[in-house]
């Protein structure tokens, strides 16, 4: 399979590997309760991935090697599942996610008291990420729908910050950025063809083009077509103090 890609040996080496697969998505099944025919979905692509990257000069068996990466597909579908809201997104968190509750039950059985000091000791990371992934599992996900109280038609939601501008600033920035626009366009007719280049395929496109394609296309080098956009911005700043009355400059920075 790695020197000759062999698509034969590949399904050879898949099809001769599912029981492990099959073994190992159990054992996640009895501790998760994820839909088996799920983990075992997920944990062939990690045997595929492990088929893949398997380097048979390394001394390593196979099967340990894909259990590796059977196990990390499983556990990862776990976790994007688990909640509607990831609860694990860093490595400290995913080994958390796994061993946080294996590892107080093992303390309990050998007879010491489970405190989060002991099980920070124990998987070696701090006391705060352990009490931060136990609210994270105690915790279910909640509906911002539902309402807050039964005589109230209030929900979570009526109480979020709004993140994008409200409609008032956003129907002034959308009358702002049209008058820039017309008047940007009326100052074409007074532009030599480098500046109504840099205009229209600079400044006012989705797609800028950069220095050097403009310099290319006009046989001037970057910093002369930098040169060249600078004088354009005063013209304009010049231009649209002329048209629009009370004029800023910031409301080009904030309709770019």
């Amino acid at each position: 399979m790695r020197e000759h890609n062999d698509r034969d040996a590949a399904f050879r080496l898949i099809s001769s590997h599912l029981r492990l697969v099959v073994k190992i998505a159990m054992d996640f099944h009895r501790r998760w309760m994820q839909n088996i025919l799920d983990l075992i979905q997920e944990g062939n692509v990690g045997l595929m991935k492990a088929v893949r990257k398997f380097d048979p000069d390394k001394g390593i068996k196979f099967s340990y090697y894909a259990a590796f990466w059977i196990k990390a597909y499983i556990l990862k579908y776990i976790m994007d599942n688990w909640r509607l809201v990831k609860i694990g997104t860093t490595q400290t968190q995913r080994k958390l996610f796994y061993n946080l509750n294996k590892e107080r039950q093992r303390l309990q059985n050998l007879g010491f008291d489970p405190t989060t000091q002991a099980l920070s000791e124990s998987l070696h990371v701090s006391e705060a990420e352990i009490d931060e992934m136990d609210q994270r599992l105690s915790k279910n996900d909640m509906s911002l729908d539902i309402p807050m109280g039964e005589d109230s038609d209030a929900t979570h939601l009526d109480f979020l910050p709004m993140l994008g501008p409200g409609v008032e600033e956003s129907f002034a920035n959308e009358q702002v950025s049209r008058l820039v626009l017309k008047n940007l366009k009326s100052i074409e007719k007074k532009l030599n063809e480098k500046e109504r280049a840099i205009l229209n395929e600079r400044l006012l496109s989705d797609s800028p083009a950069t220095l050097r394609e403009i310099g290319e296309r006009f046989k001037v080098t970057r910093e002369r077509v930098r040169q060249v956009e600078a004088r354009l911005l005063e013209k304009i700043k010049t231009h649209l103090e002329g048209k629009i009355k009370d004029f800023s400059v910031d409301w080009i920075k904030d309709n770019e």
